[in-house]
């Protein structure tokens, strides 16, 4: 281990993050554009450039499309901007506010099929930064696989759980017809994926993910259903309990329903059969009968575009979409948003009656959590990890994922409640989900399992 002493900050061990996209304050850094997905990511990255009583020194490498992916340099936080200084990261660097950065070449589109050259990159980063810890996020990719054996010390790799790969494959097709399954619209034959391949890659990165399951030595989750999927795999990994801290505009505002939308439902995502549309999409023309006004709003890829190129572009979920739109008559009733900001995800929820999450498998939605955060009634399938972070009727509604009527019921009972209920539920989730996703205990509690767990 690095033990070593620079102005007056003793830097007790070097992290080495492997993600599967660029953090925020790098991207900022450097100009660039970067994904507003897993924000959690970004804002622990944050935390850990802005806590000048760090006792850690951080790397980071990610997928990096640019300069034959490769990329490094060094990223500091200097008067509350984030700023690229220099590349090196001998022993001499500051490392209170400073980040290093990798960046390595990985096929993100087929991130089923698993390159070994992966693994040499891999090593030129590791043998660079030489980590004492490794910490992946995510099971599902490539790079995952790949940072472990090169890195070739389990006692000292551990993995974030994210989605639970094999889980997933499992229920990937959960409640679509077979011919819709086997079915392949134009855009499926060309890119060679139509749903059955889908879940065919999908078993592939469950195949993979239960070899990185064999070869790390820790896993960090946060639900009975993470801990006991990984752990029936590989009985031999040490599980270590941490909650995520999530997106920093999500812990301010406060849903109100004077000022919702009345009967309108929020999804924030449908562009795959795990998060359940389909199942929706059929609950909803008797939602319409019992409340004319009802309208879903869906966030994300939108997979349904009715134009000239949107029918050559269209997949077969998303064609199946469009039949059961047309077969409800539900037209006036749906409308897809497209991919939304932080901030317009905010908002959008903030105007929402109810957030759904409809999904057939999760271990710990973070959309949930954030609606929760805002105290927006929350309705959800009873699936995976679900049950540990929503207490069915006390911080929203639980229904089994297939029962169509019990979908419509949950929804109804939130549209006929009763205003002061809905506030107790509400006010209720809300206290849960901020002492659940609190930046500060979440950030405390990694650096413990780093400094004394591993």
């Amino acid at each position: 281990m690095h033990c070593r002493c620079l102005k007056n900050v003793e830097i007790d061990m070097r992290i080495l993050w492997v993600c599967n996209m660029m953090p925020a304050p790098i991207g900022e850094a450097l100009g660039i554009e970067y994904s507003n997905k897993e924000g959690w990511v970004s804002a622990l990255c944050r935390r850990i450039m802005e806590e000048s009583s760090a006792t850690i020194t951080l790397g980071i490498c990610f997928p990096w499309e640019g300069e034959n992916g490769r990329l490094s340099g060094k990223v500091s936080l200097q008067h509350g901007k984030y700023i690229v200084t220099s590349a090196a990261s001998d022993e001499s660097d500051s490392v209170t506010s400073n980040v290093f950065y990798y960046g390595f070449s990985e096929d993100t589109v087929h991130e089923e099929t698993y390159d070994e050259s992966l693994e040499s990159r891999l090593k030129e980063i590791i043998d660079e930064y030489k980590p004492d810890i490794i910490h992946c996020f995510g099971t599902e990719y490539g790079h995952t696989l790949a940072a472990l054996r090169a890195f070739g010390n389990s006692d000292k790799s551990i993995i974030g759980l994210q989605g639970i790969c094999h889980k997933i494959a499992e229920h990937y097709l959960d409640g679509v017809p077979e011919d819709i399954a086997k079915r392949s619209t134009f855009r499926d034959l060309i890119k060679s994926d139509n749903l059955l391949k889908q879940k065919d890659k999908m078993i592939k990165r469950g195949e993979r993910e239960k070899q990185c399951l064999e070869l790390a030595g820790h896993v960090l989750g946060r639900t009975t259903f993470d801990k006991e999927s990984t752990l029936s795999i590989n009985p031999k990994l040490k599980y270590h309990f941490m909650n995520e801290t999530l997106r920093k505009t999500f812990y301010e505002g406060k849903w109100q329903i004077d000022k919702c939308r009345q009967y309108s439902i929020f999804m924030s995502q449908g562009n795959y059969p795990v998060k359940g549309l389909h199942y929706v999409l059929k609950a909803l023309p008797q939602l319409v009968k019992d409340f004319p006004e009802v309208h879903l709003y869906i966030a994300g890829d939108n997979i349904t575009k009715d134009s000239l190129l949107g029918k050559i572009k269209i997949s077969s979920y998303g064609q199946y979409l469009m039949e059961l739109i047309k077969e409800g008559k539900l037209e006036n009733h749906v409308t897809f948003l497209g991919s939304l900001s932080a901030d317009k995800m905010k908002e959008q929820m903030l105007f929402s009656h109810i957030f759904l999450s409809a999904s057939t498998i999760e271990n710990s939605p973070n959309s949930v959590g954030e609606a929760m955060l805002l105290g927006v009634p929350v309705v959800a399938s009873e699936v995976g990890g679900v049950p540990d972070i929503l207490r069915d009727g006390a911080e929203g509604l639980l229904y089994t994922k297939d029962n169509e009527s019990a979908l419509c019921a949950a929804i109804g009972r939130v549209f006929a409640a009763d205003i002061s209920r809905v506030n107790d539920v509400v006010q209720s989730a809300s206290k849960t989900a901020r002492e659940r996703h609190d930046a500060d205990t979440n950030y405390k509690r990694l650096l413990e399992i780093y400094e004394n767990e591993l």
